[in-house]
């Protein structure tokens, strides 16, 4: 292991909280970002639950989505600090798992959180939204929303990035389904023949990002009138250029994500329907598995029928669609995060 690695790695850390200063149990929280609500809160359930227990938690994003160097880098500072487990967010689900197993070969116990890893047993335990279903319910509402006009529907993906993590993966293709459309590989984005697919594009999973992406395909296809977006960032950058058009009436847009921010946008008309998923159970879970781990070496067992413990997902929307089971925009706030 490279010192300058490790000094890097130090340097990176964007944070690192003590829970008491004589806890003997460390966990690490290594997410994507530190700016994402999603991961914010996410980080908020993992302080909490570290106090609560008495451990120390040591906490690290990347600079930006994607930035994977940076959490490599985060898992060896976590190995070199002995500490019990590893949360993990991962940026590219596949580069990772070869830090992730020289953890695990040091007797840490690596659970991924929101993002499988690839393949999903590279990591010892999975807590996560069934990110599918996720997108299944947002393609599922769309099309009965549309009703007839979804056979001749102009459909637009704005995903995360050009790595295609497994979480994007998941939603990009779950969406796809629930509208309607006949999947090809589905563990690749864009392979599909379905002629209403105008085409997709990246967006890093923010604003800035979601407007870039929505600009660049309509101006591949002016009349697009349905947009997946894999986060509600990416949604409101979207509704951004469509305004700048006057488009932003006439087009459907659905995502996922489930934070105040873009439930708040579901009220407001700027999205149609969003997945919520609950970002602090995730992390919460995660600190007391590590904890169970490190006093009994007892690893955490999936939720029967998948490969995965499935922290769950509700529809959000006021326009309750025939067949797609949702909550209110109200429950949706009651529940919401960030």
């Amino acid at each position: 292991m490279k010192i300058s690695k490790l000094v890097g790695a130090t340097a990176l850390a964007l944070t690192a909280m003590s829970a008491s200063a004589f806890a003997d149990t460390t966990v690490c929280l290594i997410t994507k970002t530190d700016t994402n609500p999603f991961f914010v809160k996410m980080k908020e359930g993992a302080t909490a639950k570290a106090e609560e227990l008495g451990m120390t938690l040591k906490a690290f994003a990347g600079k930006v989505d994607g930035d994977h160097e940076t959490q490599v880098q985060a898992i060896e500072t976590c190995i070199l600090d002995g500490a019990k487990g590893i949360l993990l967010t991962a940026s590219d689900t596949s580069s990772i798992v070869p830090a992730v197993q020289q953890a695990r070969d040091a007797g840490i116990i690596v659970i991924a959180l929101d993002t499988p890893l690839s393949p999903v047993d590279a990591a010892d335990a999975t807590f996560a939204t069934d990110n599918y279903k996720a997108g299944l319910l947002i393609g599922q509402w769309a099309r009965a929303k549309m009703g007839d006009a979804a056979a001749d529907a102009k459909i637009a993906t704005l995903d995360l990035n050009v790595s295609q993590p497994t979480v994007d993966v998941l939603r990009n293709q779950g969406f796809l389904e629930g509208f309607g459309v006949d999947l090809a590989d589905p563990n690749v984005i864009g392979d599909e023949t379905d002629p209403r697919l105008v085409g997709s594009d990246v967006t890093d999973g923010n604003e800035e990002g979601g407007r870039r992406a929505m600009e660049n395909l309509l101006a591949k296809d002016p009349t697009i009138n349905v947009i997946h977006t894999i986060n509600e960032p990416a949604a409101a950058g979207a509704y951004e250029a469509l305004k700048a058009i006057g488009r932003e009436n006439d087009v459907l847009i659905v995502s996922v994500d489930g934070g105040c921010p873009g439930v708040q946008n579901v009220a407001d008309g700027v999205i149609g329907a969003t997945s919520q998923q609950y970002p602090l159970l995730m992390a919460s879970l995660g600190v007391e598995a590590v904890k169970k781990w490190a006093d009994e070496s007892v690893k955490p067992e999936n939720t029967p029928g998948k490969d995965f413990f499935d922290t769950g997902v509700a529809l959000v929307t006021d326009q309750a669609a025939d067949g797609v089971e949702s909550i209110s925009v109200k429950e949706g706030m009651d529940l919401c995060w960030g």
